[in-house]
């Protein structure tokens, strides 16, 4: 007892200056603690969410020639925008050509505006299901303010990075931030003021569905759970009309080009389809050669414009169609490649590749015989 009167008396004897500021510091490190917990336990999607209130105008960026996860991707992000009152638009640069994507975009009534120019776009910039602009002039200059993929890194943004390869598609990536932030489906029973629209639903479901070939190429339990999530609040009318769309004549006509000039070793298959207009035939006659028997693997060349097109597909483990592709252009000035494990493409300026620039080139045969090598891992 008398220990703890002479405390008491000691601390009484403190200059009331000191106290203060002992009882100050304590409650910095009080805040700073609770500042740090609230930080651990907030959510990627609470995360993005702050990001994006934070600004006053955003502009979504699609990749050229969108596709269906990036649409979905893309309505996801304009969602929790509006859920902020942030105003958000969605631009692409190239063509929406692909009778899958042209249906997206037409049956889910999506607002996208084509843009030739960075000065096209309005607010801070918001990179969608890639990591680095690209298709349009100044693009290489663009600094986004986020950045949300499922591609192999290496661009960021200045204030959010989300990038996630191990991931079959993008959608499922942010049907994760909406489900974070409260979005349920809607529902017979749903009673949630936070629900997402059957459009929304439909669209980030198909995304899914689109970049995983049904959830049986590339994809992880991830796309399974968001799946299983998105499918009680969709509209399945919407959802069988962009299945189902028309198919444009020239791509049945690339198929059976594929088919016929395709060149075999082993389980290996190397087809070129010549000259053609319609350059989303080329991905679709790749994925039509990969179900021939004892194909593991198969690689889709055409030519549009002094540029050739590559596209490849792969279910094959010893075969990573991105690093094939990425190999086998790394010395053609003027090209590029790269991609998943199952997929990939590229484009390379047939120029370059006849000898234009710091280079000898190489002729379609032996770039040819160049995929062989690098499919069976010669190379």
């Amino acid at each position: 007892m008398g220990r703890d009167l002479a405390a008491v008396i000691e601390v009484q004897d403190w200059d009331p200056v000191t106290l203060g500021l002992i009882v100050l510091a304590g409650l910095i490190l009080l805040v700073v603690a609770w500042l740090a917990v609230r930080r651990y336990r907030r959510t990627t999607g609470d995360r993005f969410r702050r990001v994006l209130a934070s600004r006053d105008e955003l502009a979504v960026l699609l990749h050229p020639n969108p596709d269906p996860d990036a649409m979905a991707t893309a309505m996801g992000v304009a969602l929790l925008a509006e859920d902020v009152e942030t105003e958000a638009s969605i631009h692409f640069p190239g063509e929406i050509r692909h009778q899958e994507n042209r249906a997206f975009r037409t049956v889910l009534e999506l607002d996208l505006t084509s843009i030739g120019r960075a000065a096209d776009l309005s607010g801070d910039v918001v990179l969608v299901d890639h990591n680095e602009a690209r298709g349009f002039d100044g693009a290489s200059d663009l600094d986004p303010v986020a950045v949300v993929d499922h591609h192999p890194a290496s661009g960021h943004g200045s204030s959010f990075t989300d990038t996630r390869p191990e991931y079959g598609a993008c959608a499922t990536i942010i049907t994760e931030y909406l489900r974070s932030v409260g979005f349920t489906v809607e529902t017979g029973e749903s009673t949630s003021e936070k629900q997402l629209p059957e459009a929304v639903a439909t669209g980030l479901l198909y995304g899914i569905l689109s970049d995983t070939n049904h959830l049986s190429r590339g994809c992880t339990g991830a796309e399974f759970e968001a799946s299983s999530f998105l499918y009680p609040g969709i509209d399945e009318d919407l959802l069988d009309r962009i299945a189902h769309p028309e198919i444009d004549a020239e791509v049945l006509d690339v198929k059976a080009r594929a088919i016929e000039n395709r060149q075999s070793q082993g389980p290996f298959v190397v087809s070129h389809v010549g000259e053609l207009s319609n350059v989303d035939a080329i991905p679709q006659a790749a994925d039509e050669l990969l179900h021939l028997e004892g194909i593991t693997a198969v690689v889709v060349l055409g030519k549009k414009e002094g540029t050739l097109h590559v596209s490849g597909r792969s279910r094959d483990d010893r075969v990573h169609m991105g690093t094939v592709l990425k190999q086998v252009v790394e010395d053609i000035p003027m090209s590029g490649a790269g991609g998943h494990a199952r997929m990939g493409g590229g484009q390379l300026s047939l120029d370059h590749m006849a000898g234009l620039g710091p280079s000898d080139g190489v002729s379609i045969e032996a770039f040819t015989e160049r995929l062989f090598a690098a499919m069976a891992g010669e190379s």
